[in-house]
């Protein structure tokens, strides 16, 4: 063969081979960038579905999916709703019953119109149709930590598919729910400055009760219920309040747990013979005028001394249900009602603080003692 030509045989074929290497490196690397971009894909597209979430543990130990940013929250009780007006009134979407005249008095207008949308406690349930509507970001489960609570809440959640966060938020322990709450609503700030009233105002009370002698203690009555003769015993979470600024509990009765309110004979009320009576507000349907004025209840001590006394009810009650934050103003009220040399405090100032700070609500002078008008020892009956 002639050199020249298989000289340019050789020459093309190198010229094909190096092309084809070419075009292999350049498809792998085609390869490689697709696959790549596939994994990148995938993987964006996982990120995608975690982003604004975050996962919680809540104050059940429960692992919860919340959104990042939380805009619209529902207390599925009271206790849980009460908490979350004073801490983030313009993210709560709704109340759980009807606000009766004296409740809407203390709350701003734009508040009142919240809908009513049931909740999850004693025998009623939310009305889940309204609340898909609203879809809160979180409903909020605040109040004992049991098995069937935890049931409770994880139904609801699963039912609804809005995540359900649980709070335990004993009397003596708000300070810690408010904490809880302030992270996962991100309103730290104001959290702590409602924590600390709790966890200052308890801690006060504490010590102060403490200097108070077993035989200067004040006997007390907790008149429940329509005639007045329902009641709790000391050791009830209905009388925490009482137990805590170191009043004696007369009632020697069995608990009923829940709810409460055991029944009780006028007979028992005679014996045991109160220093002091605490009734329900009229707003609760109490009994509090026929104490005063009912023939039959004329011979206790807390009758003739005129130390019978209706616990203030608005817009929340300040000694029991239900039992949220409300009844840390009652703390003070009751300390100072019981034992005036030992609470020193000026019910009508601690009044307006706790509702302007609470409540959103500036009360006025007027409205503070209207309040206590019946409630307290300058203007006991």
């Amino acid at each position: 063969m002639n050199f020249s030509k298989l000289k340019k045989i050789q020459q093309s074929e190198g010229i094909f081979y190096t092309v084809r290497k070419s075009f292999i490196v350049v498809m792998a690397l085609v390869l490689v960038l697709s696959l790549a971009g596939c994994g990148g894909q995938k993987e964006s597209a996982q990120n995608q579905g975690q982003t604004g979430w975050r996962t919680i543990t809540d104050m059940a130990g429960r692992k919860v999916r919340v959104p990042d940013q939380i805009h619209k929250v529902f207390g599925t009780s009271p206790v849980a709703t009460i908490m979350l007006y004073t801490l983030v009134p313009n993210e709560l979407v709704g109340w759980n019953y009807n606000l009766r005249p004296l409740e809407k008095k203390y709350i701003l207008a734009k508040y009142q119109a919240l809908p009513n949308l049931g909740g999850w406690y004693a025998k009623n349930t939310g009305n889940t149709e309204e609340l898909l509507k609203i879809h809160p970001d979180v409903l909020i489960s605040e109040g004992t930590i049991t098995e069937t609570d935890i049931s409770l809440a994880n139904r609801i959640q699963n039912q609804l598919r809005i995540p359900v966060v649980m709070v335990v938020a004993p009397l003596t322990g708000m300070d810690k729910a408010y904490k809880f709450l302030g992270n996962l609503l991100g309103v730290q700030g104001r959290a702590k400055t409602l924590g600390d009233y709790c966890r200052t105002t308890v801690q006060e009370i504490k010590e102060k009760a403490q200097t108070i002698p077993q035989d200067k203690r004040v006997s007390v009555y907790y008149a429940e219920g329509s005639s007045g003769l329902q009641t709790d015993p000391a050791g009830s979470s209905h009388t925490e309040t009482l137990a805590l600024v170191g009043g004696i509990n007369v009632a020697r009765v069995t608990a009923k747990g829940g709810a409460g309110m055991s029944a009780v004979s006028l007979e028992q009320v005679l014996k045991w013979n109160p220093d002091v009576i605490l009734s329900w507000n009229h707003e609760q349907g109490s009994y509090y005028p026929g104490i005063l004025t009912d023939p039959a209840w004329h011979s206790l001590k807390a009758v003739q001394t005129k130390r019978v006394y209706e616990i203030p009810d608005a817009p929340f009650n300040w000694f029991d249900r239900p039992p949220s934050v409300n009844r840390l103003i009652g703390l003070k009220w009751l300390g100072n009602l019981l034992y005036p040399q030992v609470y020193r405090y000026n019910m009508v100032a601690e009044a307006q603080s706790f509702y302007r700070n609470f409540y959103h609500y500036n009360l006025s002078d007027a409205e503070a003692r209207a309040l206590l008008a019946t409630s307290s020892l300058q203007v006991a009956p």
